[in-house]
């Protein structure tokens, strides 16, 4: 006999499970208790919003099912910040949601949610599982879900008495997921249709891609002289020094990339969706027809052709497409190399930083982080005008160097960076924040100091929300309202946690401030403190002010 709890845990650690993220709440005792003992290190957090980001930012380091356990009604709504970027950036992971007791189901009970009808449009599958009998099969079929076709979050309803009570109940095997894998015939249509191409392009993104894959694709590539990009914030899916590595197809994109997607006669897409910010707002393709000849390789044959007609379909995981592209011979036209070039080069030329005002150039430091961190390290970021800084000129040199939100959610970077770290803890961690999005998880920074975590956070501080106030002054010129902020001392808060904390206030103090950061063997915070008016990667806030004003 086992109490509920310990079934659920039972079967967690069947599926292999290593981590689970929480903030403990009295609807999962149970399932705590579960954990006592269980060879699963339970992260305690300061915030469900924290707990569900770390969970599912160990679905993208890892591609097992991030795991997350919150109370009911507070709880979930602080975590849905979690499951919305899961959701929308196809990461595997499962969160298990403290419930009341069934006797007092339906009557507004304390914190009592709905659970179906509130996330039934909210994630990719949710149910309540109320027979303690049926632990095993929802457990199984949560895995099967994150994890099948497209990715994505998975929410299991737990009753408080059906936790706690107990059953004799088989368990259930490991999940066997089904992985797609292009076809003869998919990929004998695809080599027809480069045979004919003269002005072909690759994007990659999305789910289901590896270190091998990277290597697959690059390695096709290098034979074809192909030119390949990524999607937004997918920047470490190739190697960004290899010579057909073209650019990033995201926010900024560089022009000449954008003339290239347009104008190309092939494209082949693999893994992303070719959301809104991939598409330079739904510009470079039309819908529903493109242009181009497009080739779309995606896990889910759902989401081929939702919003894109493709001419060549081919349902497939993103690293059996790679290898699938080894057996493809196709004879490379000489017009490929001289496009790859010149688009390689329109990329190199954008990683040469243009000049910002203010005592601290921000692209300076990117740089400096790019050139002077180990190879091997995995940077991470939250979502703000910062970022595009980091975007634009650090080289991912890895598959799974970088951490992102797709989804835009600020305060990502610090809960990813616990998450990168306890994944893989010999490599060198490096949070990228904005004043802005570090304040919205900056109490996680308890979290890494709890476990030991020597992650570094470079926190750009301009003293407002600094993307918003530059829509602002391109939609309603010098009419400030709502975007300024005033912020603490930021790395004394930090050394108030024990950590390593710096300001930097002038370009040359960076460089030694990261050595010391990276050798104090603890967290550390460097905050960066940068003129308000270096508020984008080319214009400054009067730049904007000036133009719209003309307008």
């Amino acid at each position: 006999m086992r109490h509920g709890g310990k079934i659920l845990v039972d079967q967690l650690a069947i599926n292999g499970a290593r981590c689970a993220f929480t903030v403990p709440g009295e609807s999962f005792l149970a399932a705590l208790d579960g954990l006592y003992g269980a060879d699963i290190k339970t992260i305690v957090c300061r915030q469900e919003g924290g707990a569900s980001m770390m969970a599912e930012a160990w679905g993208k380091m890892t591609g097992e099912p991030g795991l997350c356990f919150v109370t009911r009604g507070p709880g979930l709504a602080n975590a849905m910040a979690g499951l919305h970027i899961a959701q929308q950036d196809s990461t595997p992971m499962i969160l298990f949601l403290g419930l009341p007791a069934s006797d007092t189901e339906d009557r507004e009970a304390f914190q009592e949610i709905e659970t179906k009808s509130v996330l039934g449009t909210f994630v990719k599958w949710v149910a309540v599982i109320r027979d303690i009998n049926r632990i095993p099969e929802y457990v199984s079929r949560a895995y099967h879900a994150a994890l099948s076709g497209r990715p994505g979050p998975v929410v299991l309803g737990l009753p408080e008495d059906m936790l706690s009570s107990e059953a004799d109940v088989a368990d259930a095997k490991a999940a066997h997921v089904a992985r797609s894998a292009p076809s003869g015939q998919a990929m004998a249509a695809l080599g027809t249709a480069l045979a004919k191409a003269e002005r072909p392009l690759m994007i990659v993104g999305g789910p289901g891609w590896s270190t091998e894959a990277a290597r697959n694709v690059e390695a096709f590539a290098e034979k074809l002289s192909l030119p390949v990009a990524t999607a937004f914030r997918y920047q470490d899916y190739i190697d960004n020094r290899h010579r057909c590595y073209v650019g990033c197809a995201g926010i900024g994109i560089d022009a000449k990339l954008s003339a290239a997607i347009k104008s190309a006669d092939l494209l082949v897409v693999v893994g992303a969706r070719l959301g809104e910010m991939t598409t330079s707002a739904y510009t470079l393709i039309d819908i529903p027809n493109p242009r181009q000849t497009f080739a779309h390789v995606h896990p889910s044959p759902d989401e081929i052709g939702s919003v894109y007609r493709a001419d060549i379909p081919i349902v497939s995981n993103g690293t059996a497409f790679a290898d699938a592209l080894r057996g493809l011979n196709v004879v490379p036209k000489p017009a490929w190399a001289k496009q790859t070039a010149e688009l390689r080069a329109a990329a190199v030329a954008a990683w040469k930083p243009i000049p910002t005002p203010g005592n601290v150039q921000l692209e300076q430091v990117m740089r400096h982080c790019s050139e002077a961190l180990p190879e091997d390290v995995i940077v991470t970021n939250g979502a703000g005008n910062y970022a595009a800084f980091l975007h634009r000129y650090f080289e991912y040199k890895h598959y799974r160097s970088g951490l992102a939100p797709t989804s835009g959610s600020m305060g990502y970077g610090l809960p990813a960076a616990i998450a990168a770290k306890l994944a893989s803890p010999k490599q060198t961690v490096v949070n990228f924040a904005g004043d802005g999005c570090f304040m919205m998880t900056c109490q996680e920074l308890a979290t890494a100091m709890q476990y030991d975590l020597p992650i570094v956070t470079v926190l750009v501080n301009n003293g407002q929300y600094g993307t918003i106030r530059m829509h602002q002054e391109r939609e309603y010129p010098a009419r400030v309202v709502g975007t300024q902020l005033r912020n603490p001392d930021f790395a004394a808060m930090a050394r108030s946690f024990g950590a390593h904390g710096e300001t930097v206030t002038r370009t040359e103090d960076f460089a030694p401030a990261l050595a010391r950061a990276l050798a104090s063997g603890t967290a550390a915070v460097i905050e960066v403190k940068t003129d308000p008016e270096a508020i984008s990667v080319r214009q400054t806030l009067t730049q904007l002010r000036a133009a719209a004003k003309k307008a």
